[in-house]
């Protein structure tokens, strides 16, 4: 298991400049990027034991946090 946080620029390092295009222009995915941040943030304290945690609770934050990455991946790849 790794302790690295899932930071969306380092996860699609070519994708870093559209990123924060839409970061700034469209509101929707500026949101959906604030939750995957917050909620990659918990899931990071909770790796690292600063914040217990179930197992059924570790399980279902990572797959909140795969569906959102795979919506704003999907956002990200829609054509401009």
């Amino acid at each position: 298991m790794s302790h690295t946080p899932h930071e969306l620029a380092a996860d699609f390092p070519e994708l870093a400049d559209r990123i924060e295009t839409l970061k700034a222009s469209d509101a929707h995915f500026a949101r959906l990027a604030g939750e995957y941040h917050e909620l990659n943030r918990e899931i990071h304290r909770i790796e690292t034991d600063v914040t217990p945690a179930s197992d059924a609770t570790q399980t279902e934050l990572r797959r909140r946090r795969m569906a959102l990455k795979d919506e704003l991946y999907a956002r990200l790849k829609a054509p401009a």
